[in-house]
C-alpha cells in the first residue's frame, strides 16, 4: 500500500511561573526580596503533550468536504488543557493512506511554530474511504487513526449535486455582506441591453477588455447565468444608480465604482492549483514564516515593482531612513526614466523570506495590491496604505485590530513603525489577529464558497435566460479520467458552458 508521510521535529516551549510566585507571597504573607525579572530567575517546568487533549478538527476529516485538497488542523494541548503557544519537543507525524484500498495520497504537514498545525492532501484518483493517522512520539493523538469514508473523489471528477446542497454540505454560512452591497445597484439585470450598453460604451480596445459568459445547464454547481467579467485590474463602471450601470465582475472594487467584487484571480488560482503549479498559497505562508517574533529583524519590509508613485517614495523613504525602512525596487515599467536614481533593480525575495522582518508594508499597486492576503497570514505585522481599493473581504477587517493603517501619502509611515516597534505586544496581537482572519476568512473553503454564492445571488437577478450569442466560443467540460465513478443517478444530461 502507498502511503503519504509528512514528519516534523520541534523545539521545547515552556510556561512561566512568576504568578504562582506572586500568589504564594500574597497568601503567606511572606517578606521576600523578589527579583525584578522572576522569569529570569525561575527554573519553569516544560509543558508536556496530551494525546487525549490535544485537538484534531477541520473539513478534511469529513466526506462530502470535495475540494481539490482536502485539510484539517492539529492543536497541541498539555496534559492541563492549555494550548501550546510554541511547537512541542516531540515528533509528530500524519499518516494518510487509502482505507483498505490502495489509494495514491499526497500529504503534506505544516507547523506554524505557535502549537498549529495544518495537514493538507491531495488525491489523485478516486478513494472508497482514507485512513489518517497522526501520532505524536509513536503514540496516537485524539481519536486516531480517523477514517473518512467515501467515496472521496479526485479533483478532477464531475459528479455534480444541485447549488443549494453543495453550499449546505460545505457550510457556507459566512459574512457575505459585500455580495449583497454590491448587488444592491442591481436588482434586475437585463443582459441584452446590458451587453449592447457595455460594448458601445467601453469598445476599448488595448485599454479595456472583458468578457461575456453563458453559463447553460452547466455539469459544475452553478445556476444558469450571463456576466460579463472585467478582465483588466482596474474597476470600470462609475455611473450613478439613475443613469444604469452595467454590472461588471471585477477583482477589484474602488470606492467611487460599481463593479460586482469577486476573489481575485491570485487568490482563486493559489486555491485552484494548491499542491499543483502554484507554490505559494494561504497554507504554505502560515507554515514558512520565517524566525520567531523576537528574532525578527525590526524593519518595516518591501518589495516589488514602480506600478505607483509611492512605491517610488517608498523606496526614496527607506534609503533616508535605512535603519527603519528596507525597500526596493524589482522593476521598472511606468516610471523607467527614475531608474538612474532610484535603481539599480535587485533581485526577487522569496516570500517567504519577507517574514524575516517584522514590520510588512503593503502599497497599492495599479490597484489593490494582492498581496494582501498572504500578508496577513504571515508572521509579521501589516502596515497597510489607505485606498480607495479594495478585495472582496476587506470590509470585514478592523485597522488596529487586523492591519496598522498608514496615510496614502505616507507622511504618517515612519511615526507608525516606531509606534510598532515601542508597542511591540500591542503588534504582535495585531499579527495575531490577522492570521486568525485569514483562518477564517481567506482558505479554500471560504474562497469557493464566495463564488458560489456571489454567483446564485447574481443569477436571480437576471429576468431572461442565458443565451447563447454569435462569436461565443463553447468550452466542453473535461470527461471523467480513469478510476472515476459517479454514484448511481447522478445526473448525465448533455450540458455546456459558454
Amino acid at each position: 500500500m502507498r502511503k503519504s508521510t509528512f514528519v516534523l521535529d520541534f523545539i521545547s516551549s515552556t510556561v512561566g511561573s512568576r504568578l504562582l510566585l506572586v500568589l504564594l507571597s500574597t497568601f503567606l504573607n511572606l517578606k521576600c526580596a523578589c527579583p525584578q525579572n522572576l522569569d529570569q530567575n525561575v527554573k519553569t517546568l516544560p509543558m508536556k503533550f496530551s494525546h487525549e487533549k490535544s485537538l484534531v478538527y477541520g473539513p478534511g476529516l469529513q466526506k462530502n468536504f470535495n475540494m481539490p485538497v482536502r485539510y484539517f488542523f492539529i492543536q497541541a494541548v498539555d496534559i492541563s488543557g492549555e494550548n501550546f503557544t510554541g511547537s512541542p519537543s516531540g515528533k509528530l507525524e500524519v499518516h494518510i493512506t487509502g482505507y483498505k484500498q490502495n489509494c495514491r495520497i499526497w500529504t503534506q504537514l505544516f507547523d506554524r511554530k505557535n502549537g498549529h498545525y495544518i495537514a493538507r492532501y491531495k488525491l489523485y484518483h478516486q478513494c472508497s474511504a482514507v485512513e489518517i493517522n497522526i501520532k505524536y512520539d509513536g503514540q496516537p493523538v485524539r481519536d486516531s487513526p480517523y477514517i473518512v469514508e467515501g467515496p472521496l473523489y479526485h479533483e478532477h471528477c464531475y459528479c455534480p449535486v444541485s447549488l443549494p446542497k453543495w453550499l449546505d454540505l460545505m457550510s457556507c454560512y459566512g459574512n457575505y455582506s459585500q455580495i449583497h452591497a454590491d448587488l444592491s445597484s442591481f436588482p434586475q439585470i437585463d443582459m441584452e441591453t446590458t451587453l449592447d450598453s457595455a460594448i458601445k460604451r467601453f469598445n476599448m480596445p488595448g485599454a479595456i477588455s472583458f468578457c461575456h459568459y453563458s453559463v447553460i445547464k452547466n455539469e459544475i454547481q452553478l445556476p444558469d447565468l450571463e456576466m460579463l467579467v472585467n478582465l483588466g485590474d482596474w474597476p470600470l463602471e462609475k455611473r450613478l444608480l439613475k443613469d444604469g450601470p452595467i454590472p461588471f465582475f471585477s477583482w477589484c472594487g474602488s470606492k467611487d465604482t460599481r463593479d460586482i467584487v469577486m476573489p481575485t484571480y491570485d487568490i482563486t488560482e493559489a486555491t485552484l492549483e494548491m499542491m499543483g503549479r502554484v507554490t505559494l498559497d494561504i497554507f504554505s505562508v502560515m507554515g514558512n514564516s520565517g524566525p520567531e517574533w523576537e528574532n525578527k529583524v525590526e524593519k518595516g519590509f518591501w518589495r516589488g515593482r514602480d506600478s505607483r508613485q509611492e512605491r517610488l517614495d517608498l523606496v526614496k523613504m527607506g534609503r533616508k531612513h535605512p535603519d527603519v525602512i528596507d525597500a526596493a525596487l524589482t522593476n521598472f515599467f511606468f516610471f523607467r526614466e527614475q531608474e538612474k536614481e532610484l535603481g539599480p533593480k535587485v533581485s526577487h525575495v522569496s516570500f517567504f523570506d519577507f517574514f524575516k522582518y517584522k514590520y510588512q508594508i503593503n502599497i497599492d499597486g495599479t490597484v489593490a495590491a494582492y498581496r494582501f492576503p498572504y500578508l496577513l497570514a504571515g508572521s509579521g505585522v501589516v502596515l497597510k496604505q489607505e485606498s480607495d481599493y479594495y478585495e472582496h473581504f476587506y470590509h470585514q477587517m478592523e485597522p488596529m485590530v487586523h492591519y496598522i493603517p498608514f496615510k496614502r501619502d505616507l507622511s504618517d509611515l515612519i511615526k507608525k513603525l516606531e509606534w510598532a516597534k515601542s508597542h511591540d505586544a500591542d503588534a504582535q496581537r495585531i499579527t495575531k489577529n490577522a492570521q486568525q482572519f485569514a483562518l477564517d476568512h481567506l482558505l479554500p473553503k471560504e474562497v469557493f464558497c464566495y463564488h458560489m454564492v456571489l454567483f446564485q445571488e447574481y443569477a436571480k437577478r437576471l429576468i431572461k435566460p442565458p443565451r447563447i450569442v454569435q462569436g461565443m466560443e463553447h468550452v466542453p467540460q473535461p470527461k471523467n479520467k480513469p478510476l472515476c465513478s459517479c454514484p448511481s443517478g447522478t445526473e448525465k444530461a448533455e450540458r455546456d458552458e459558454l
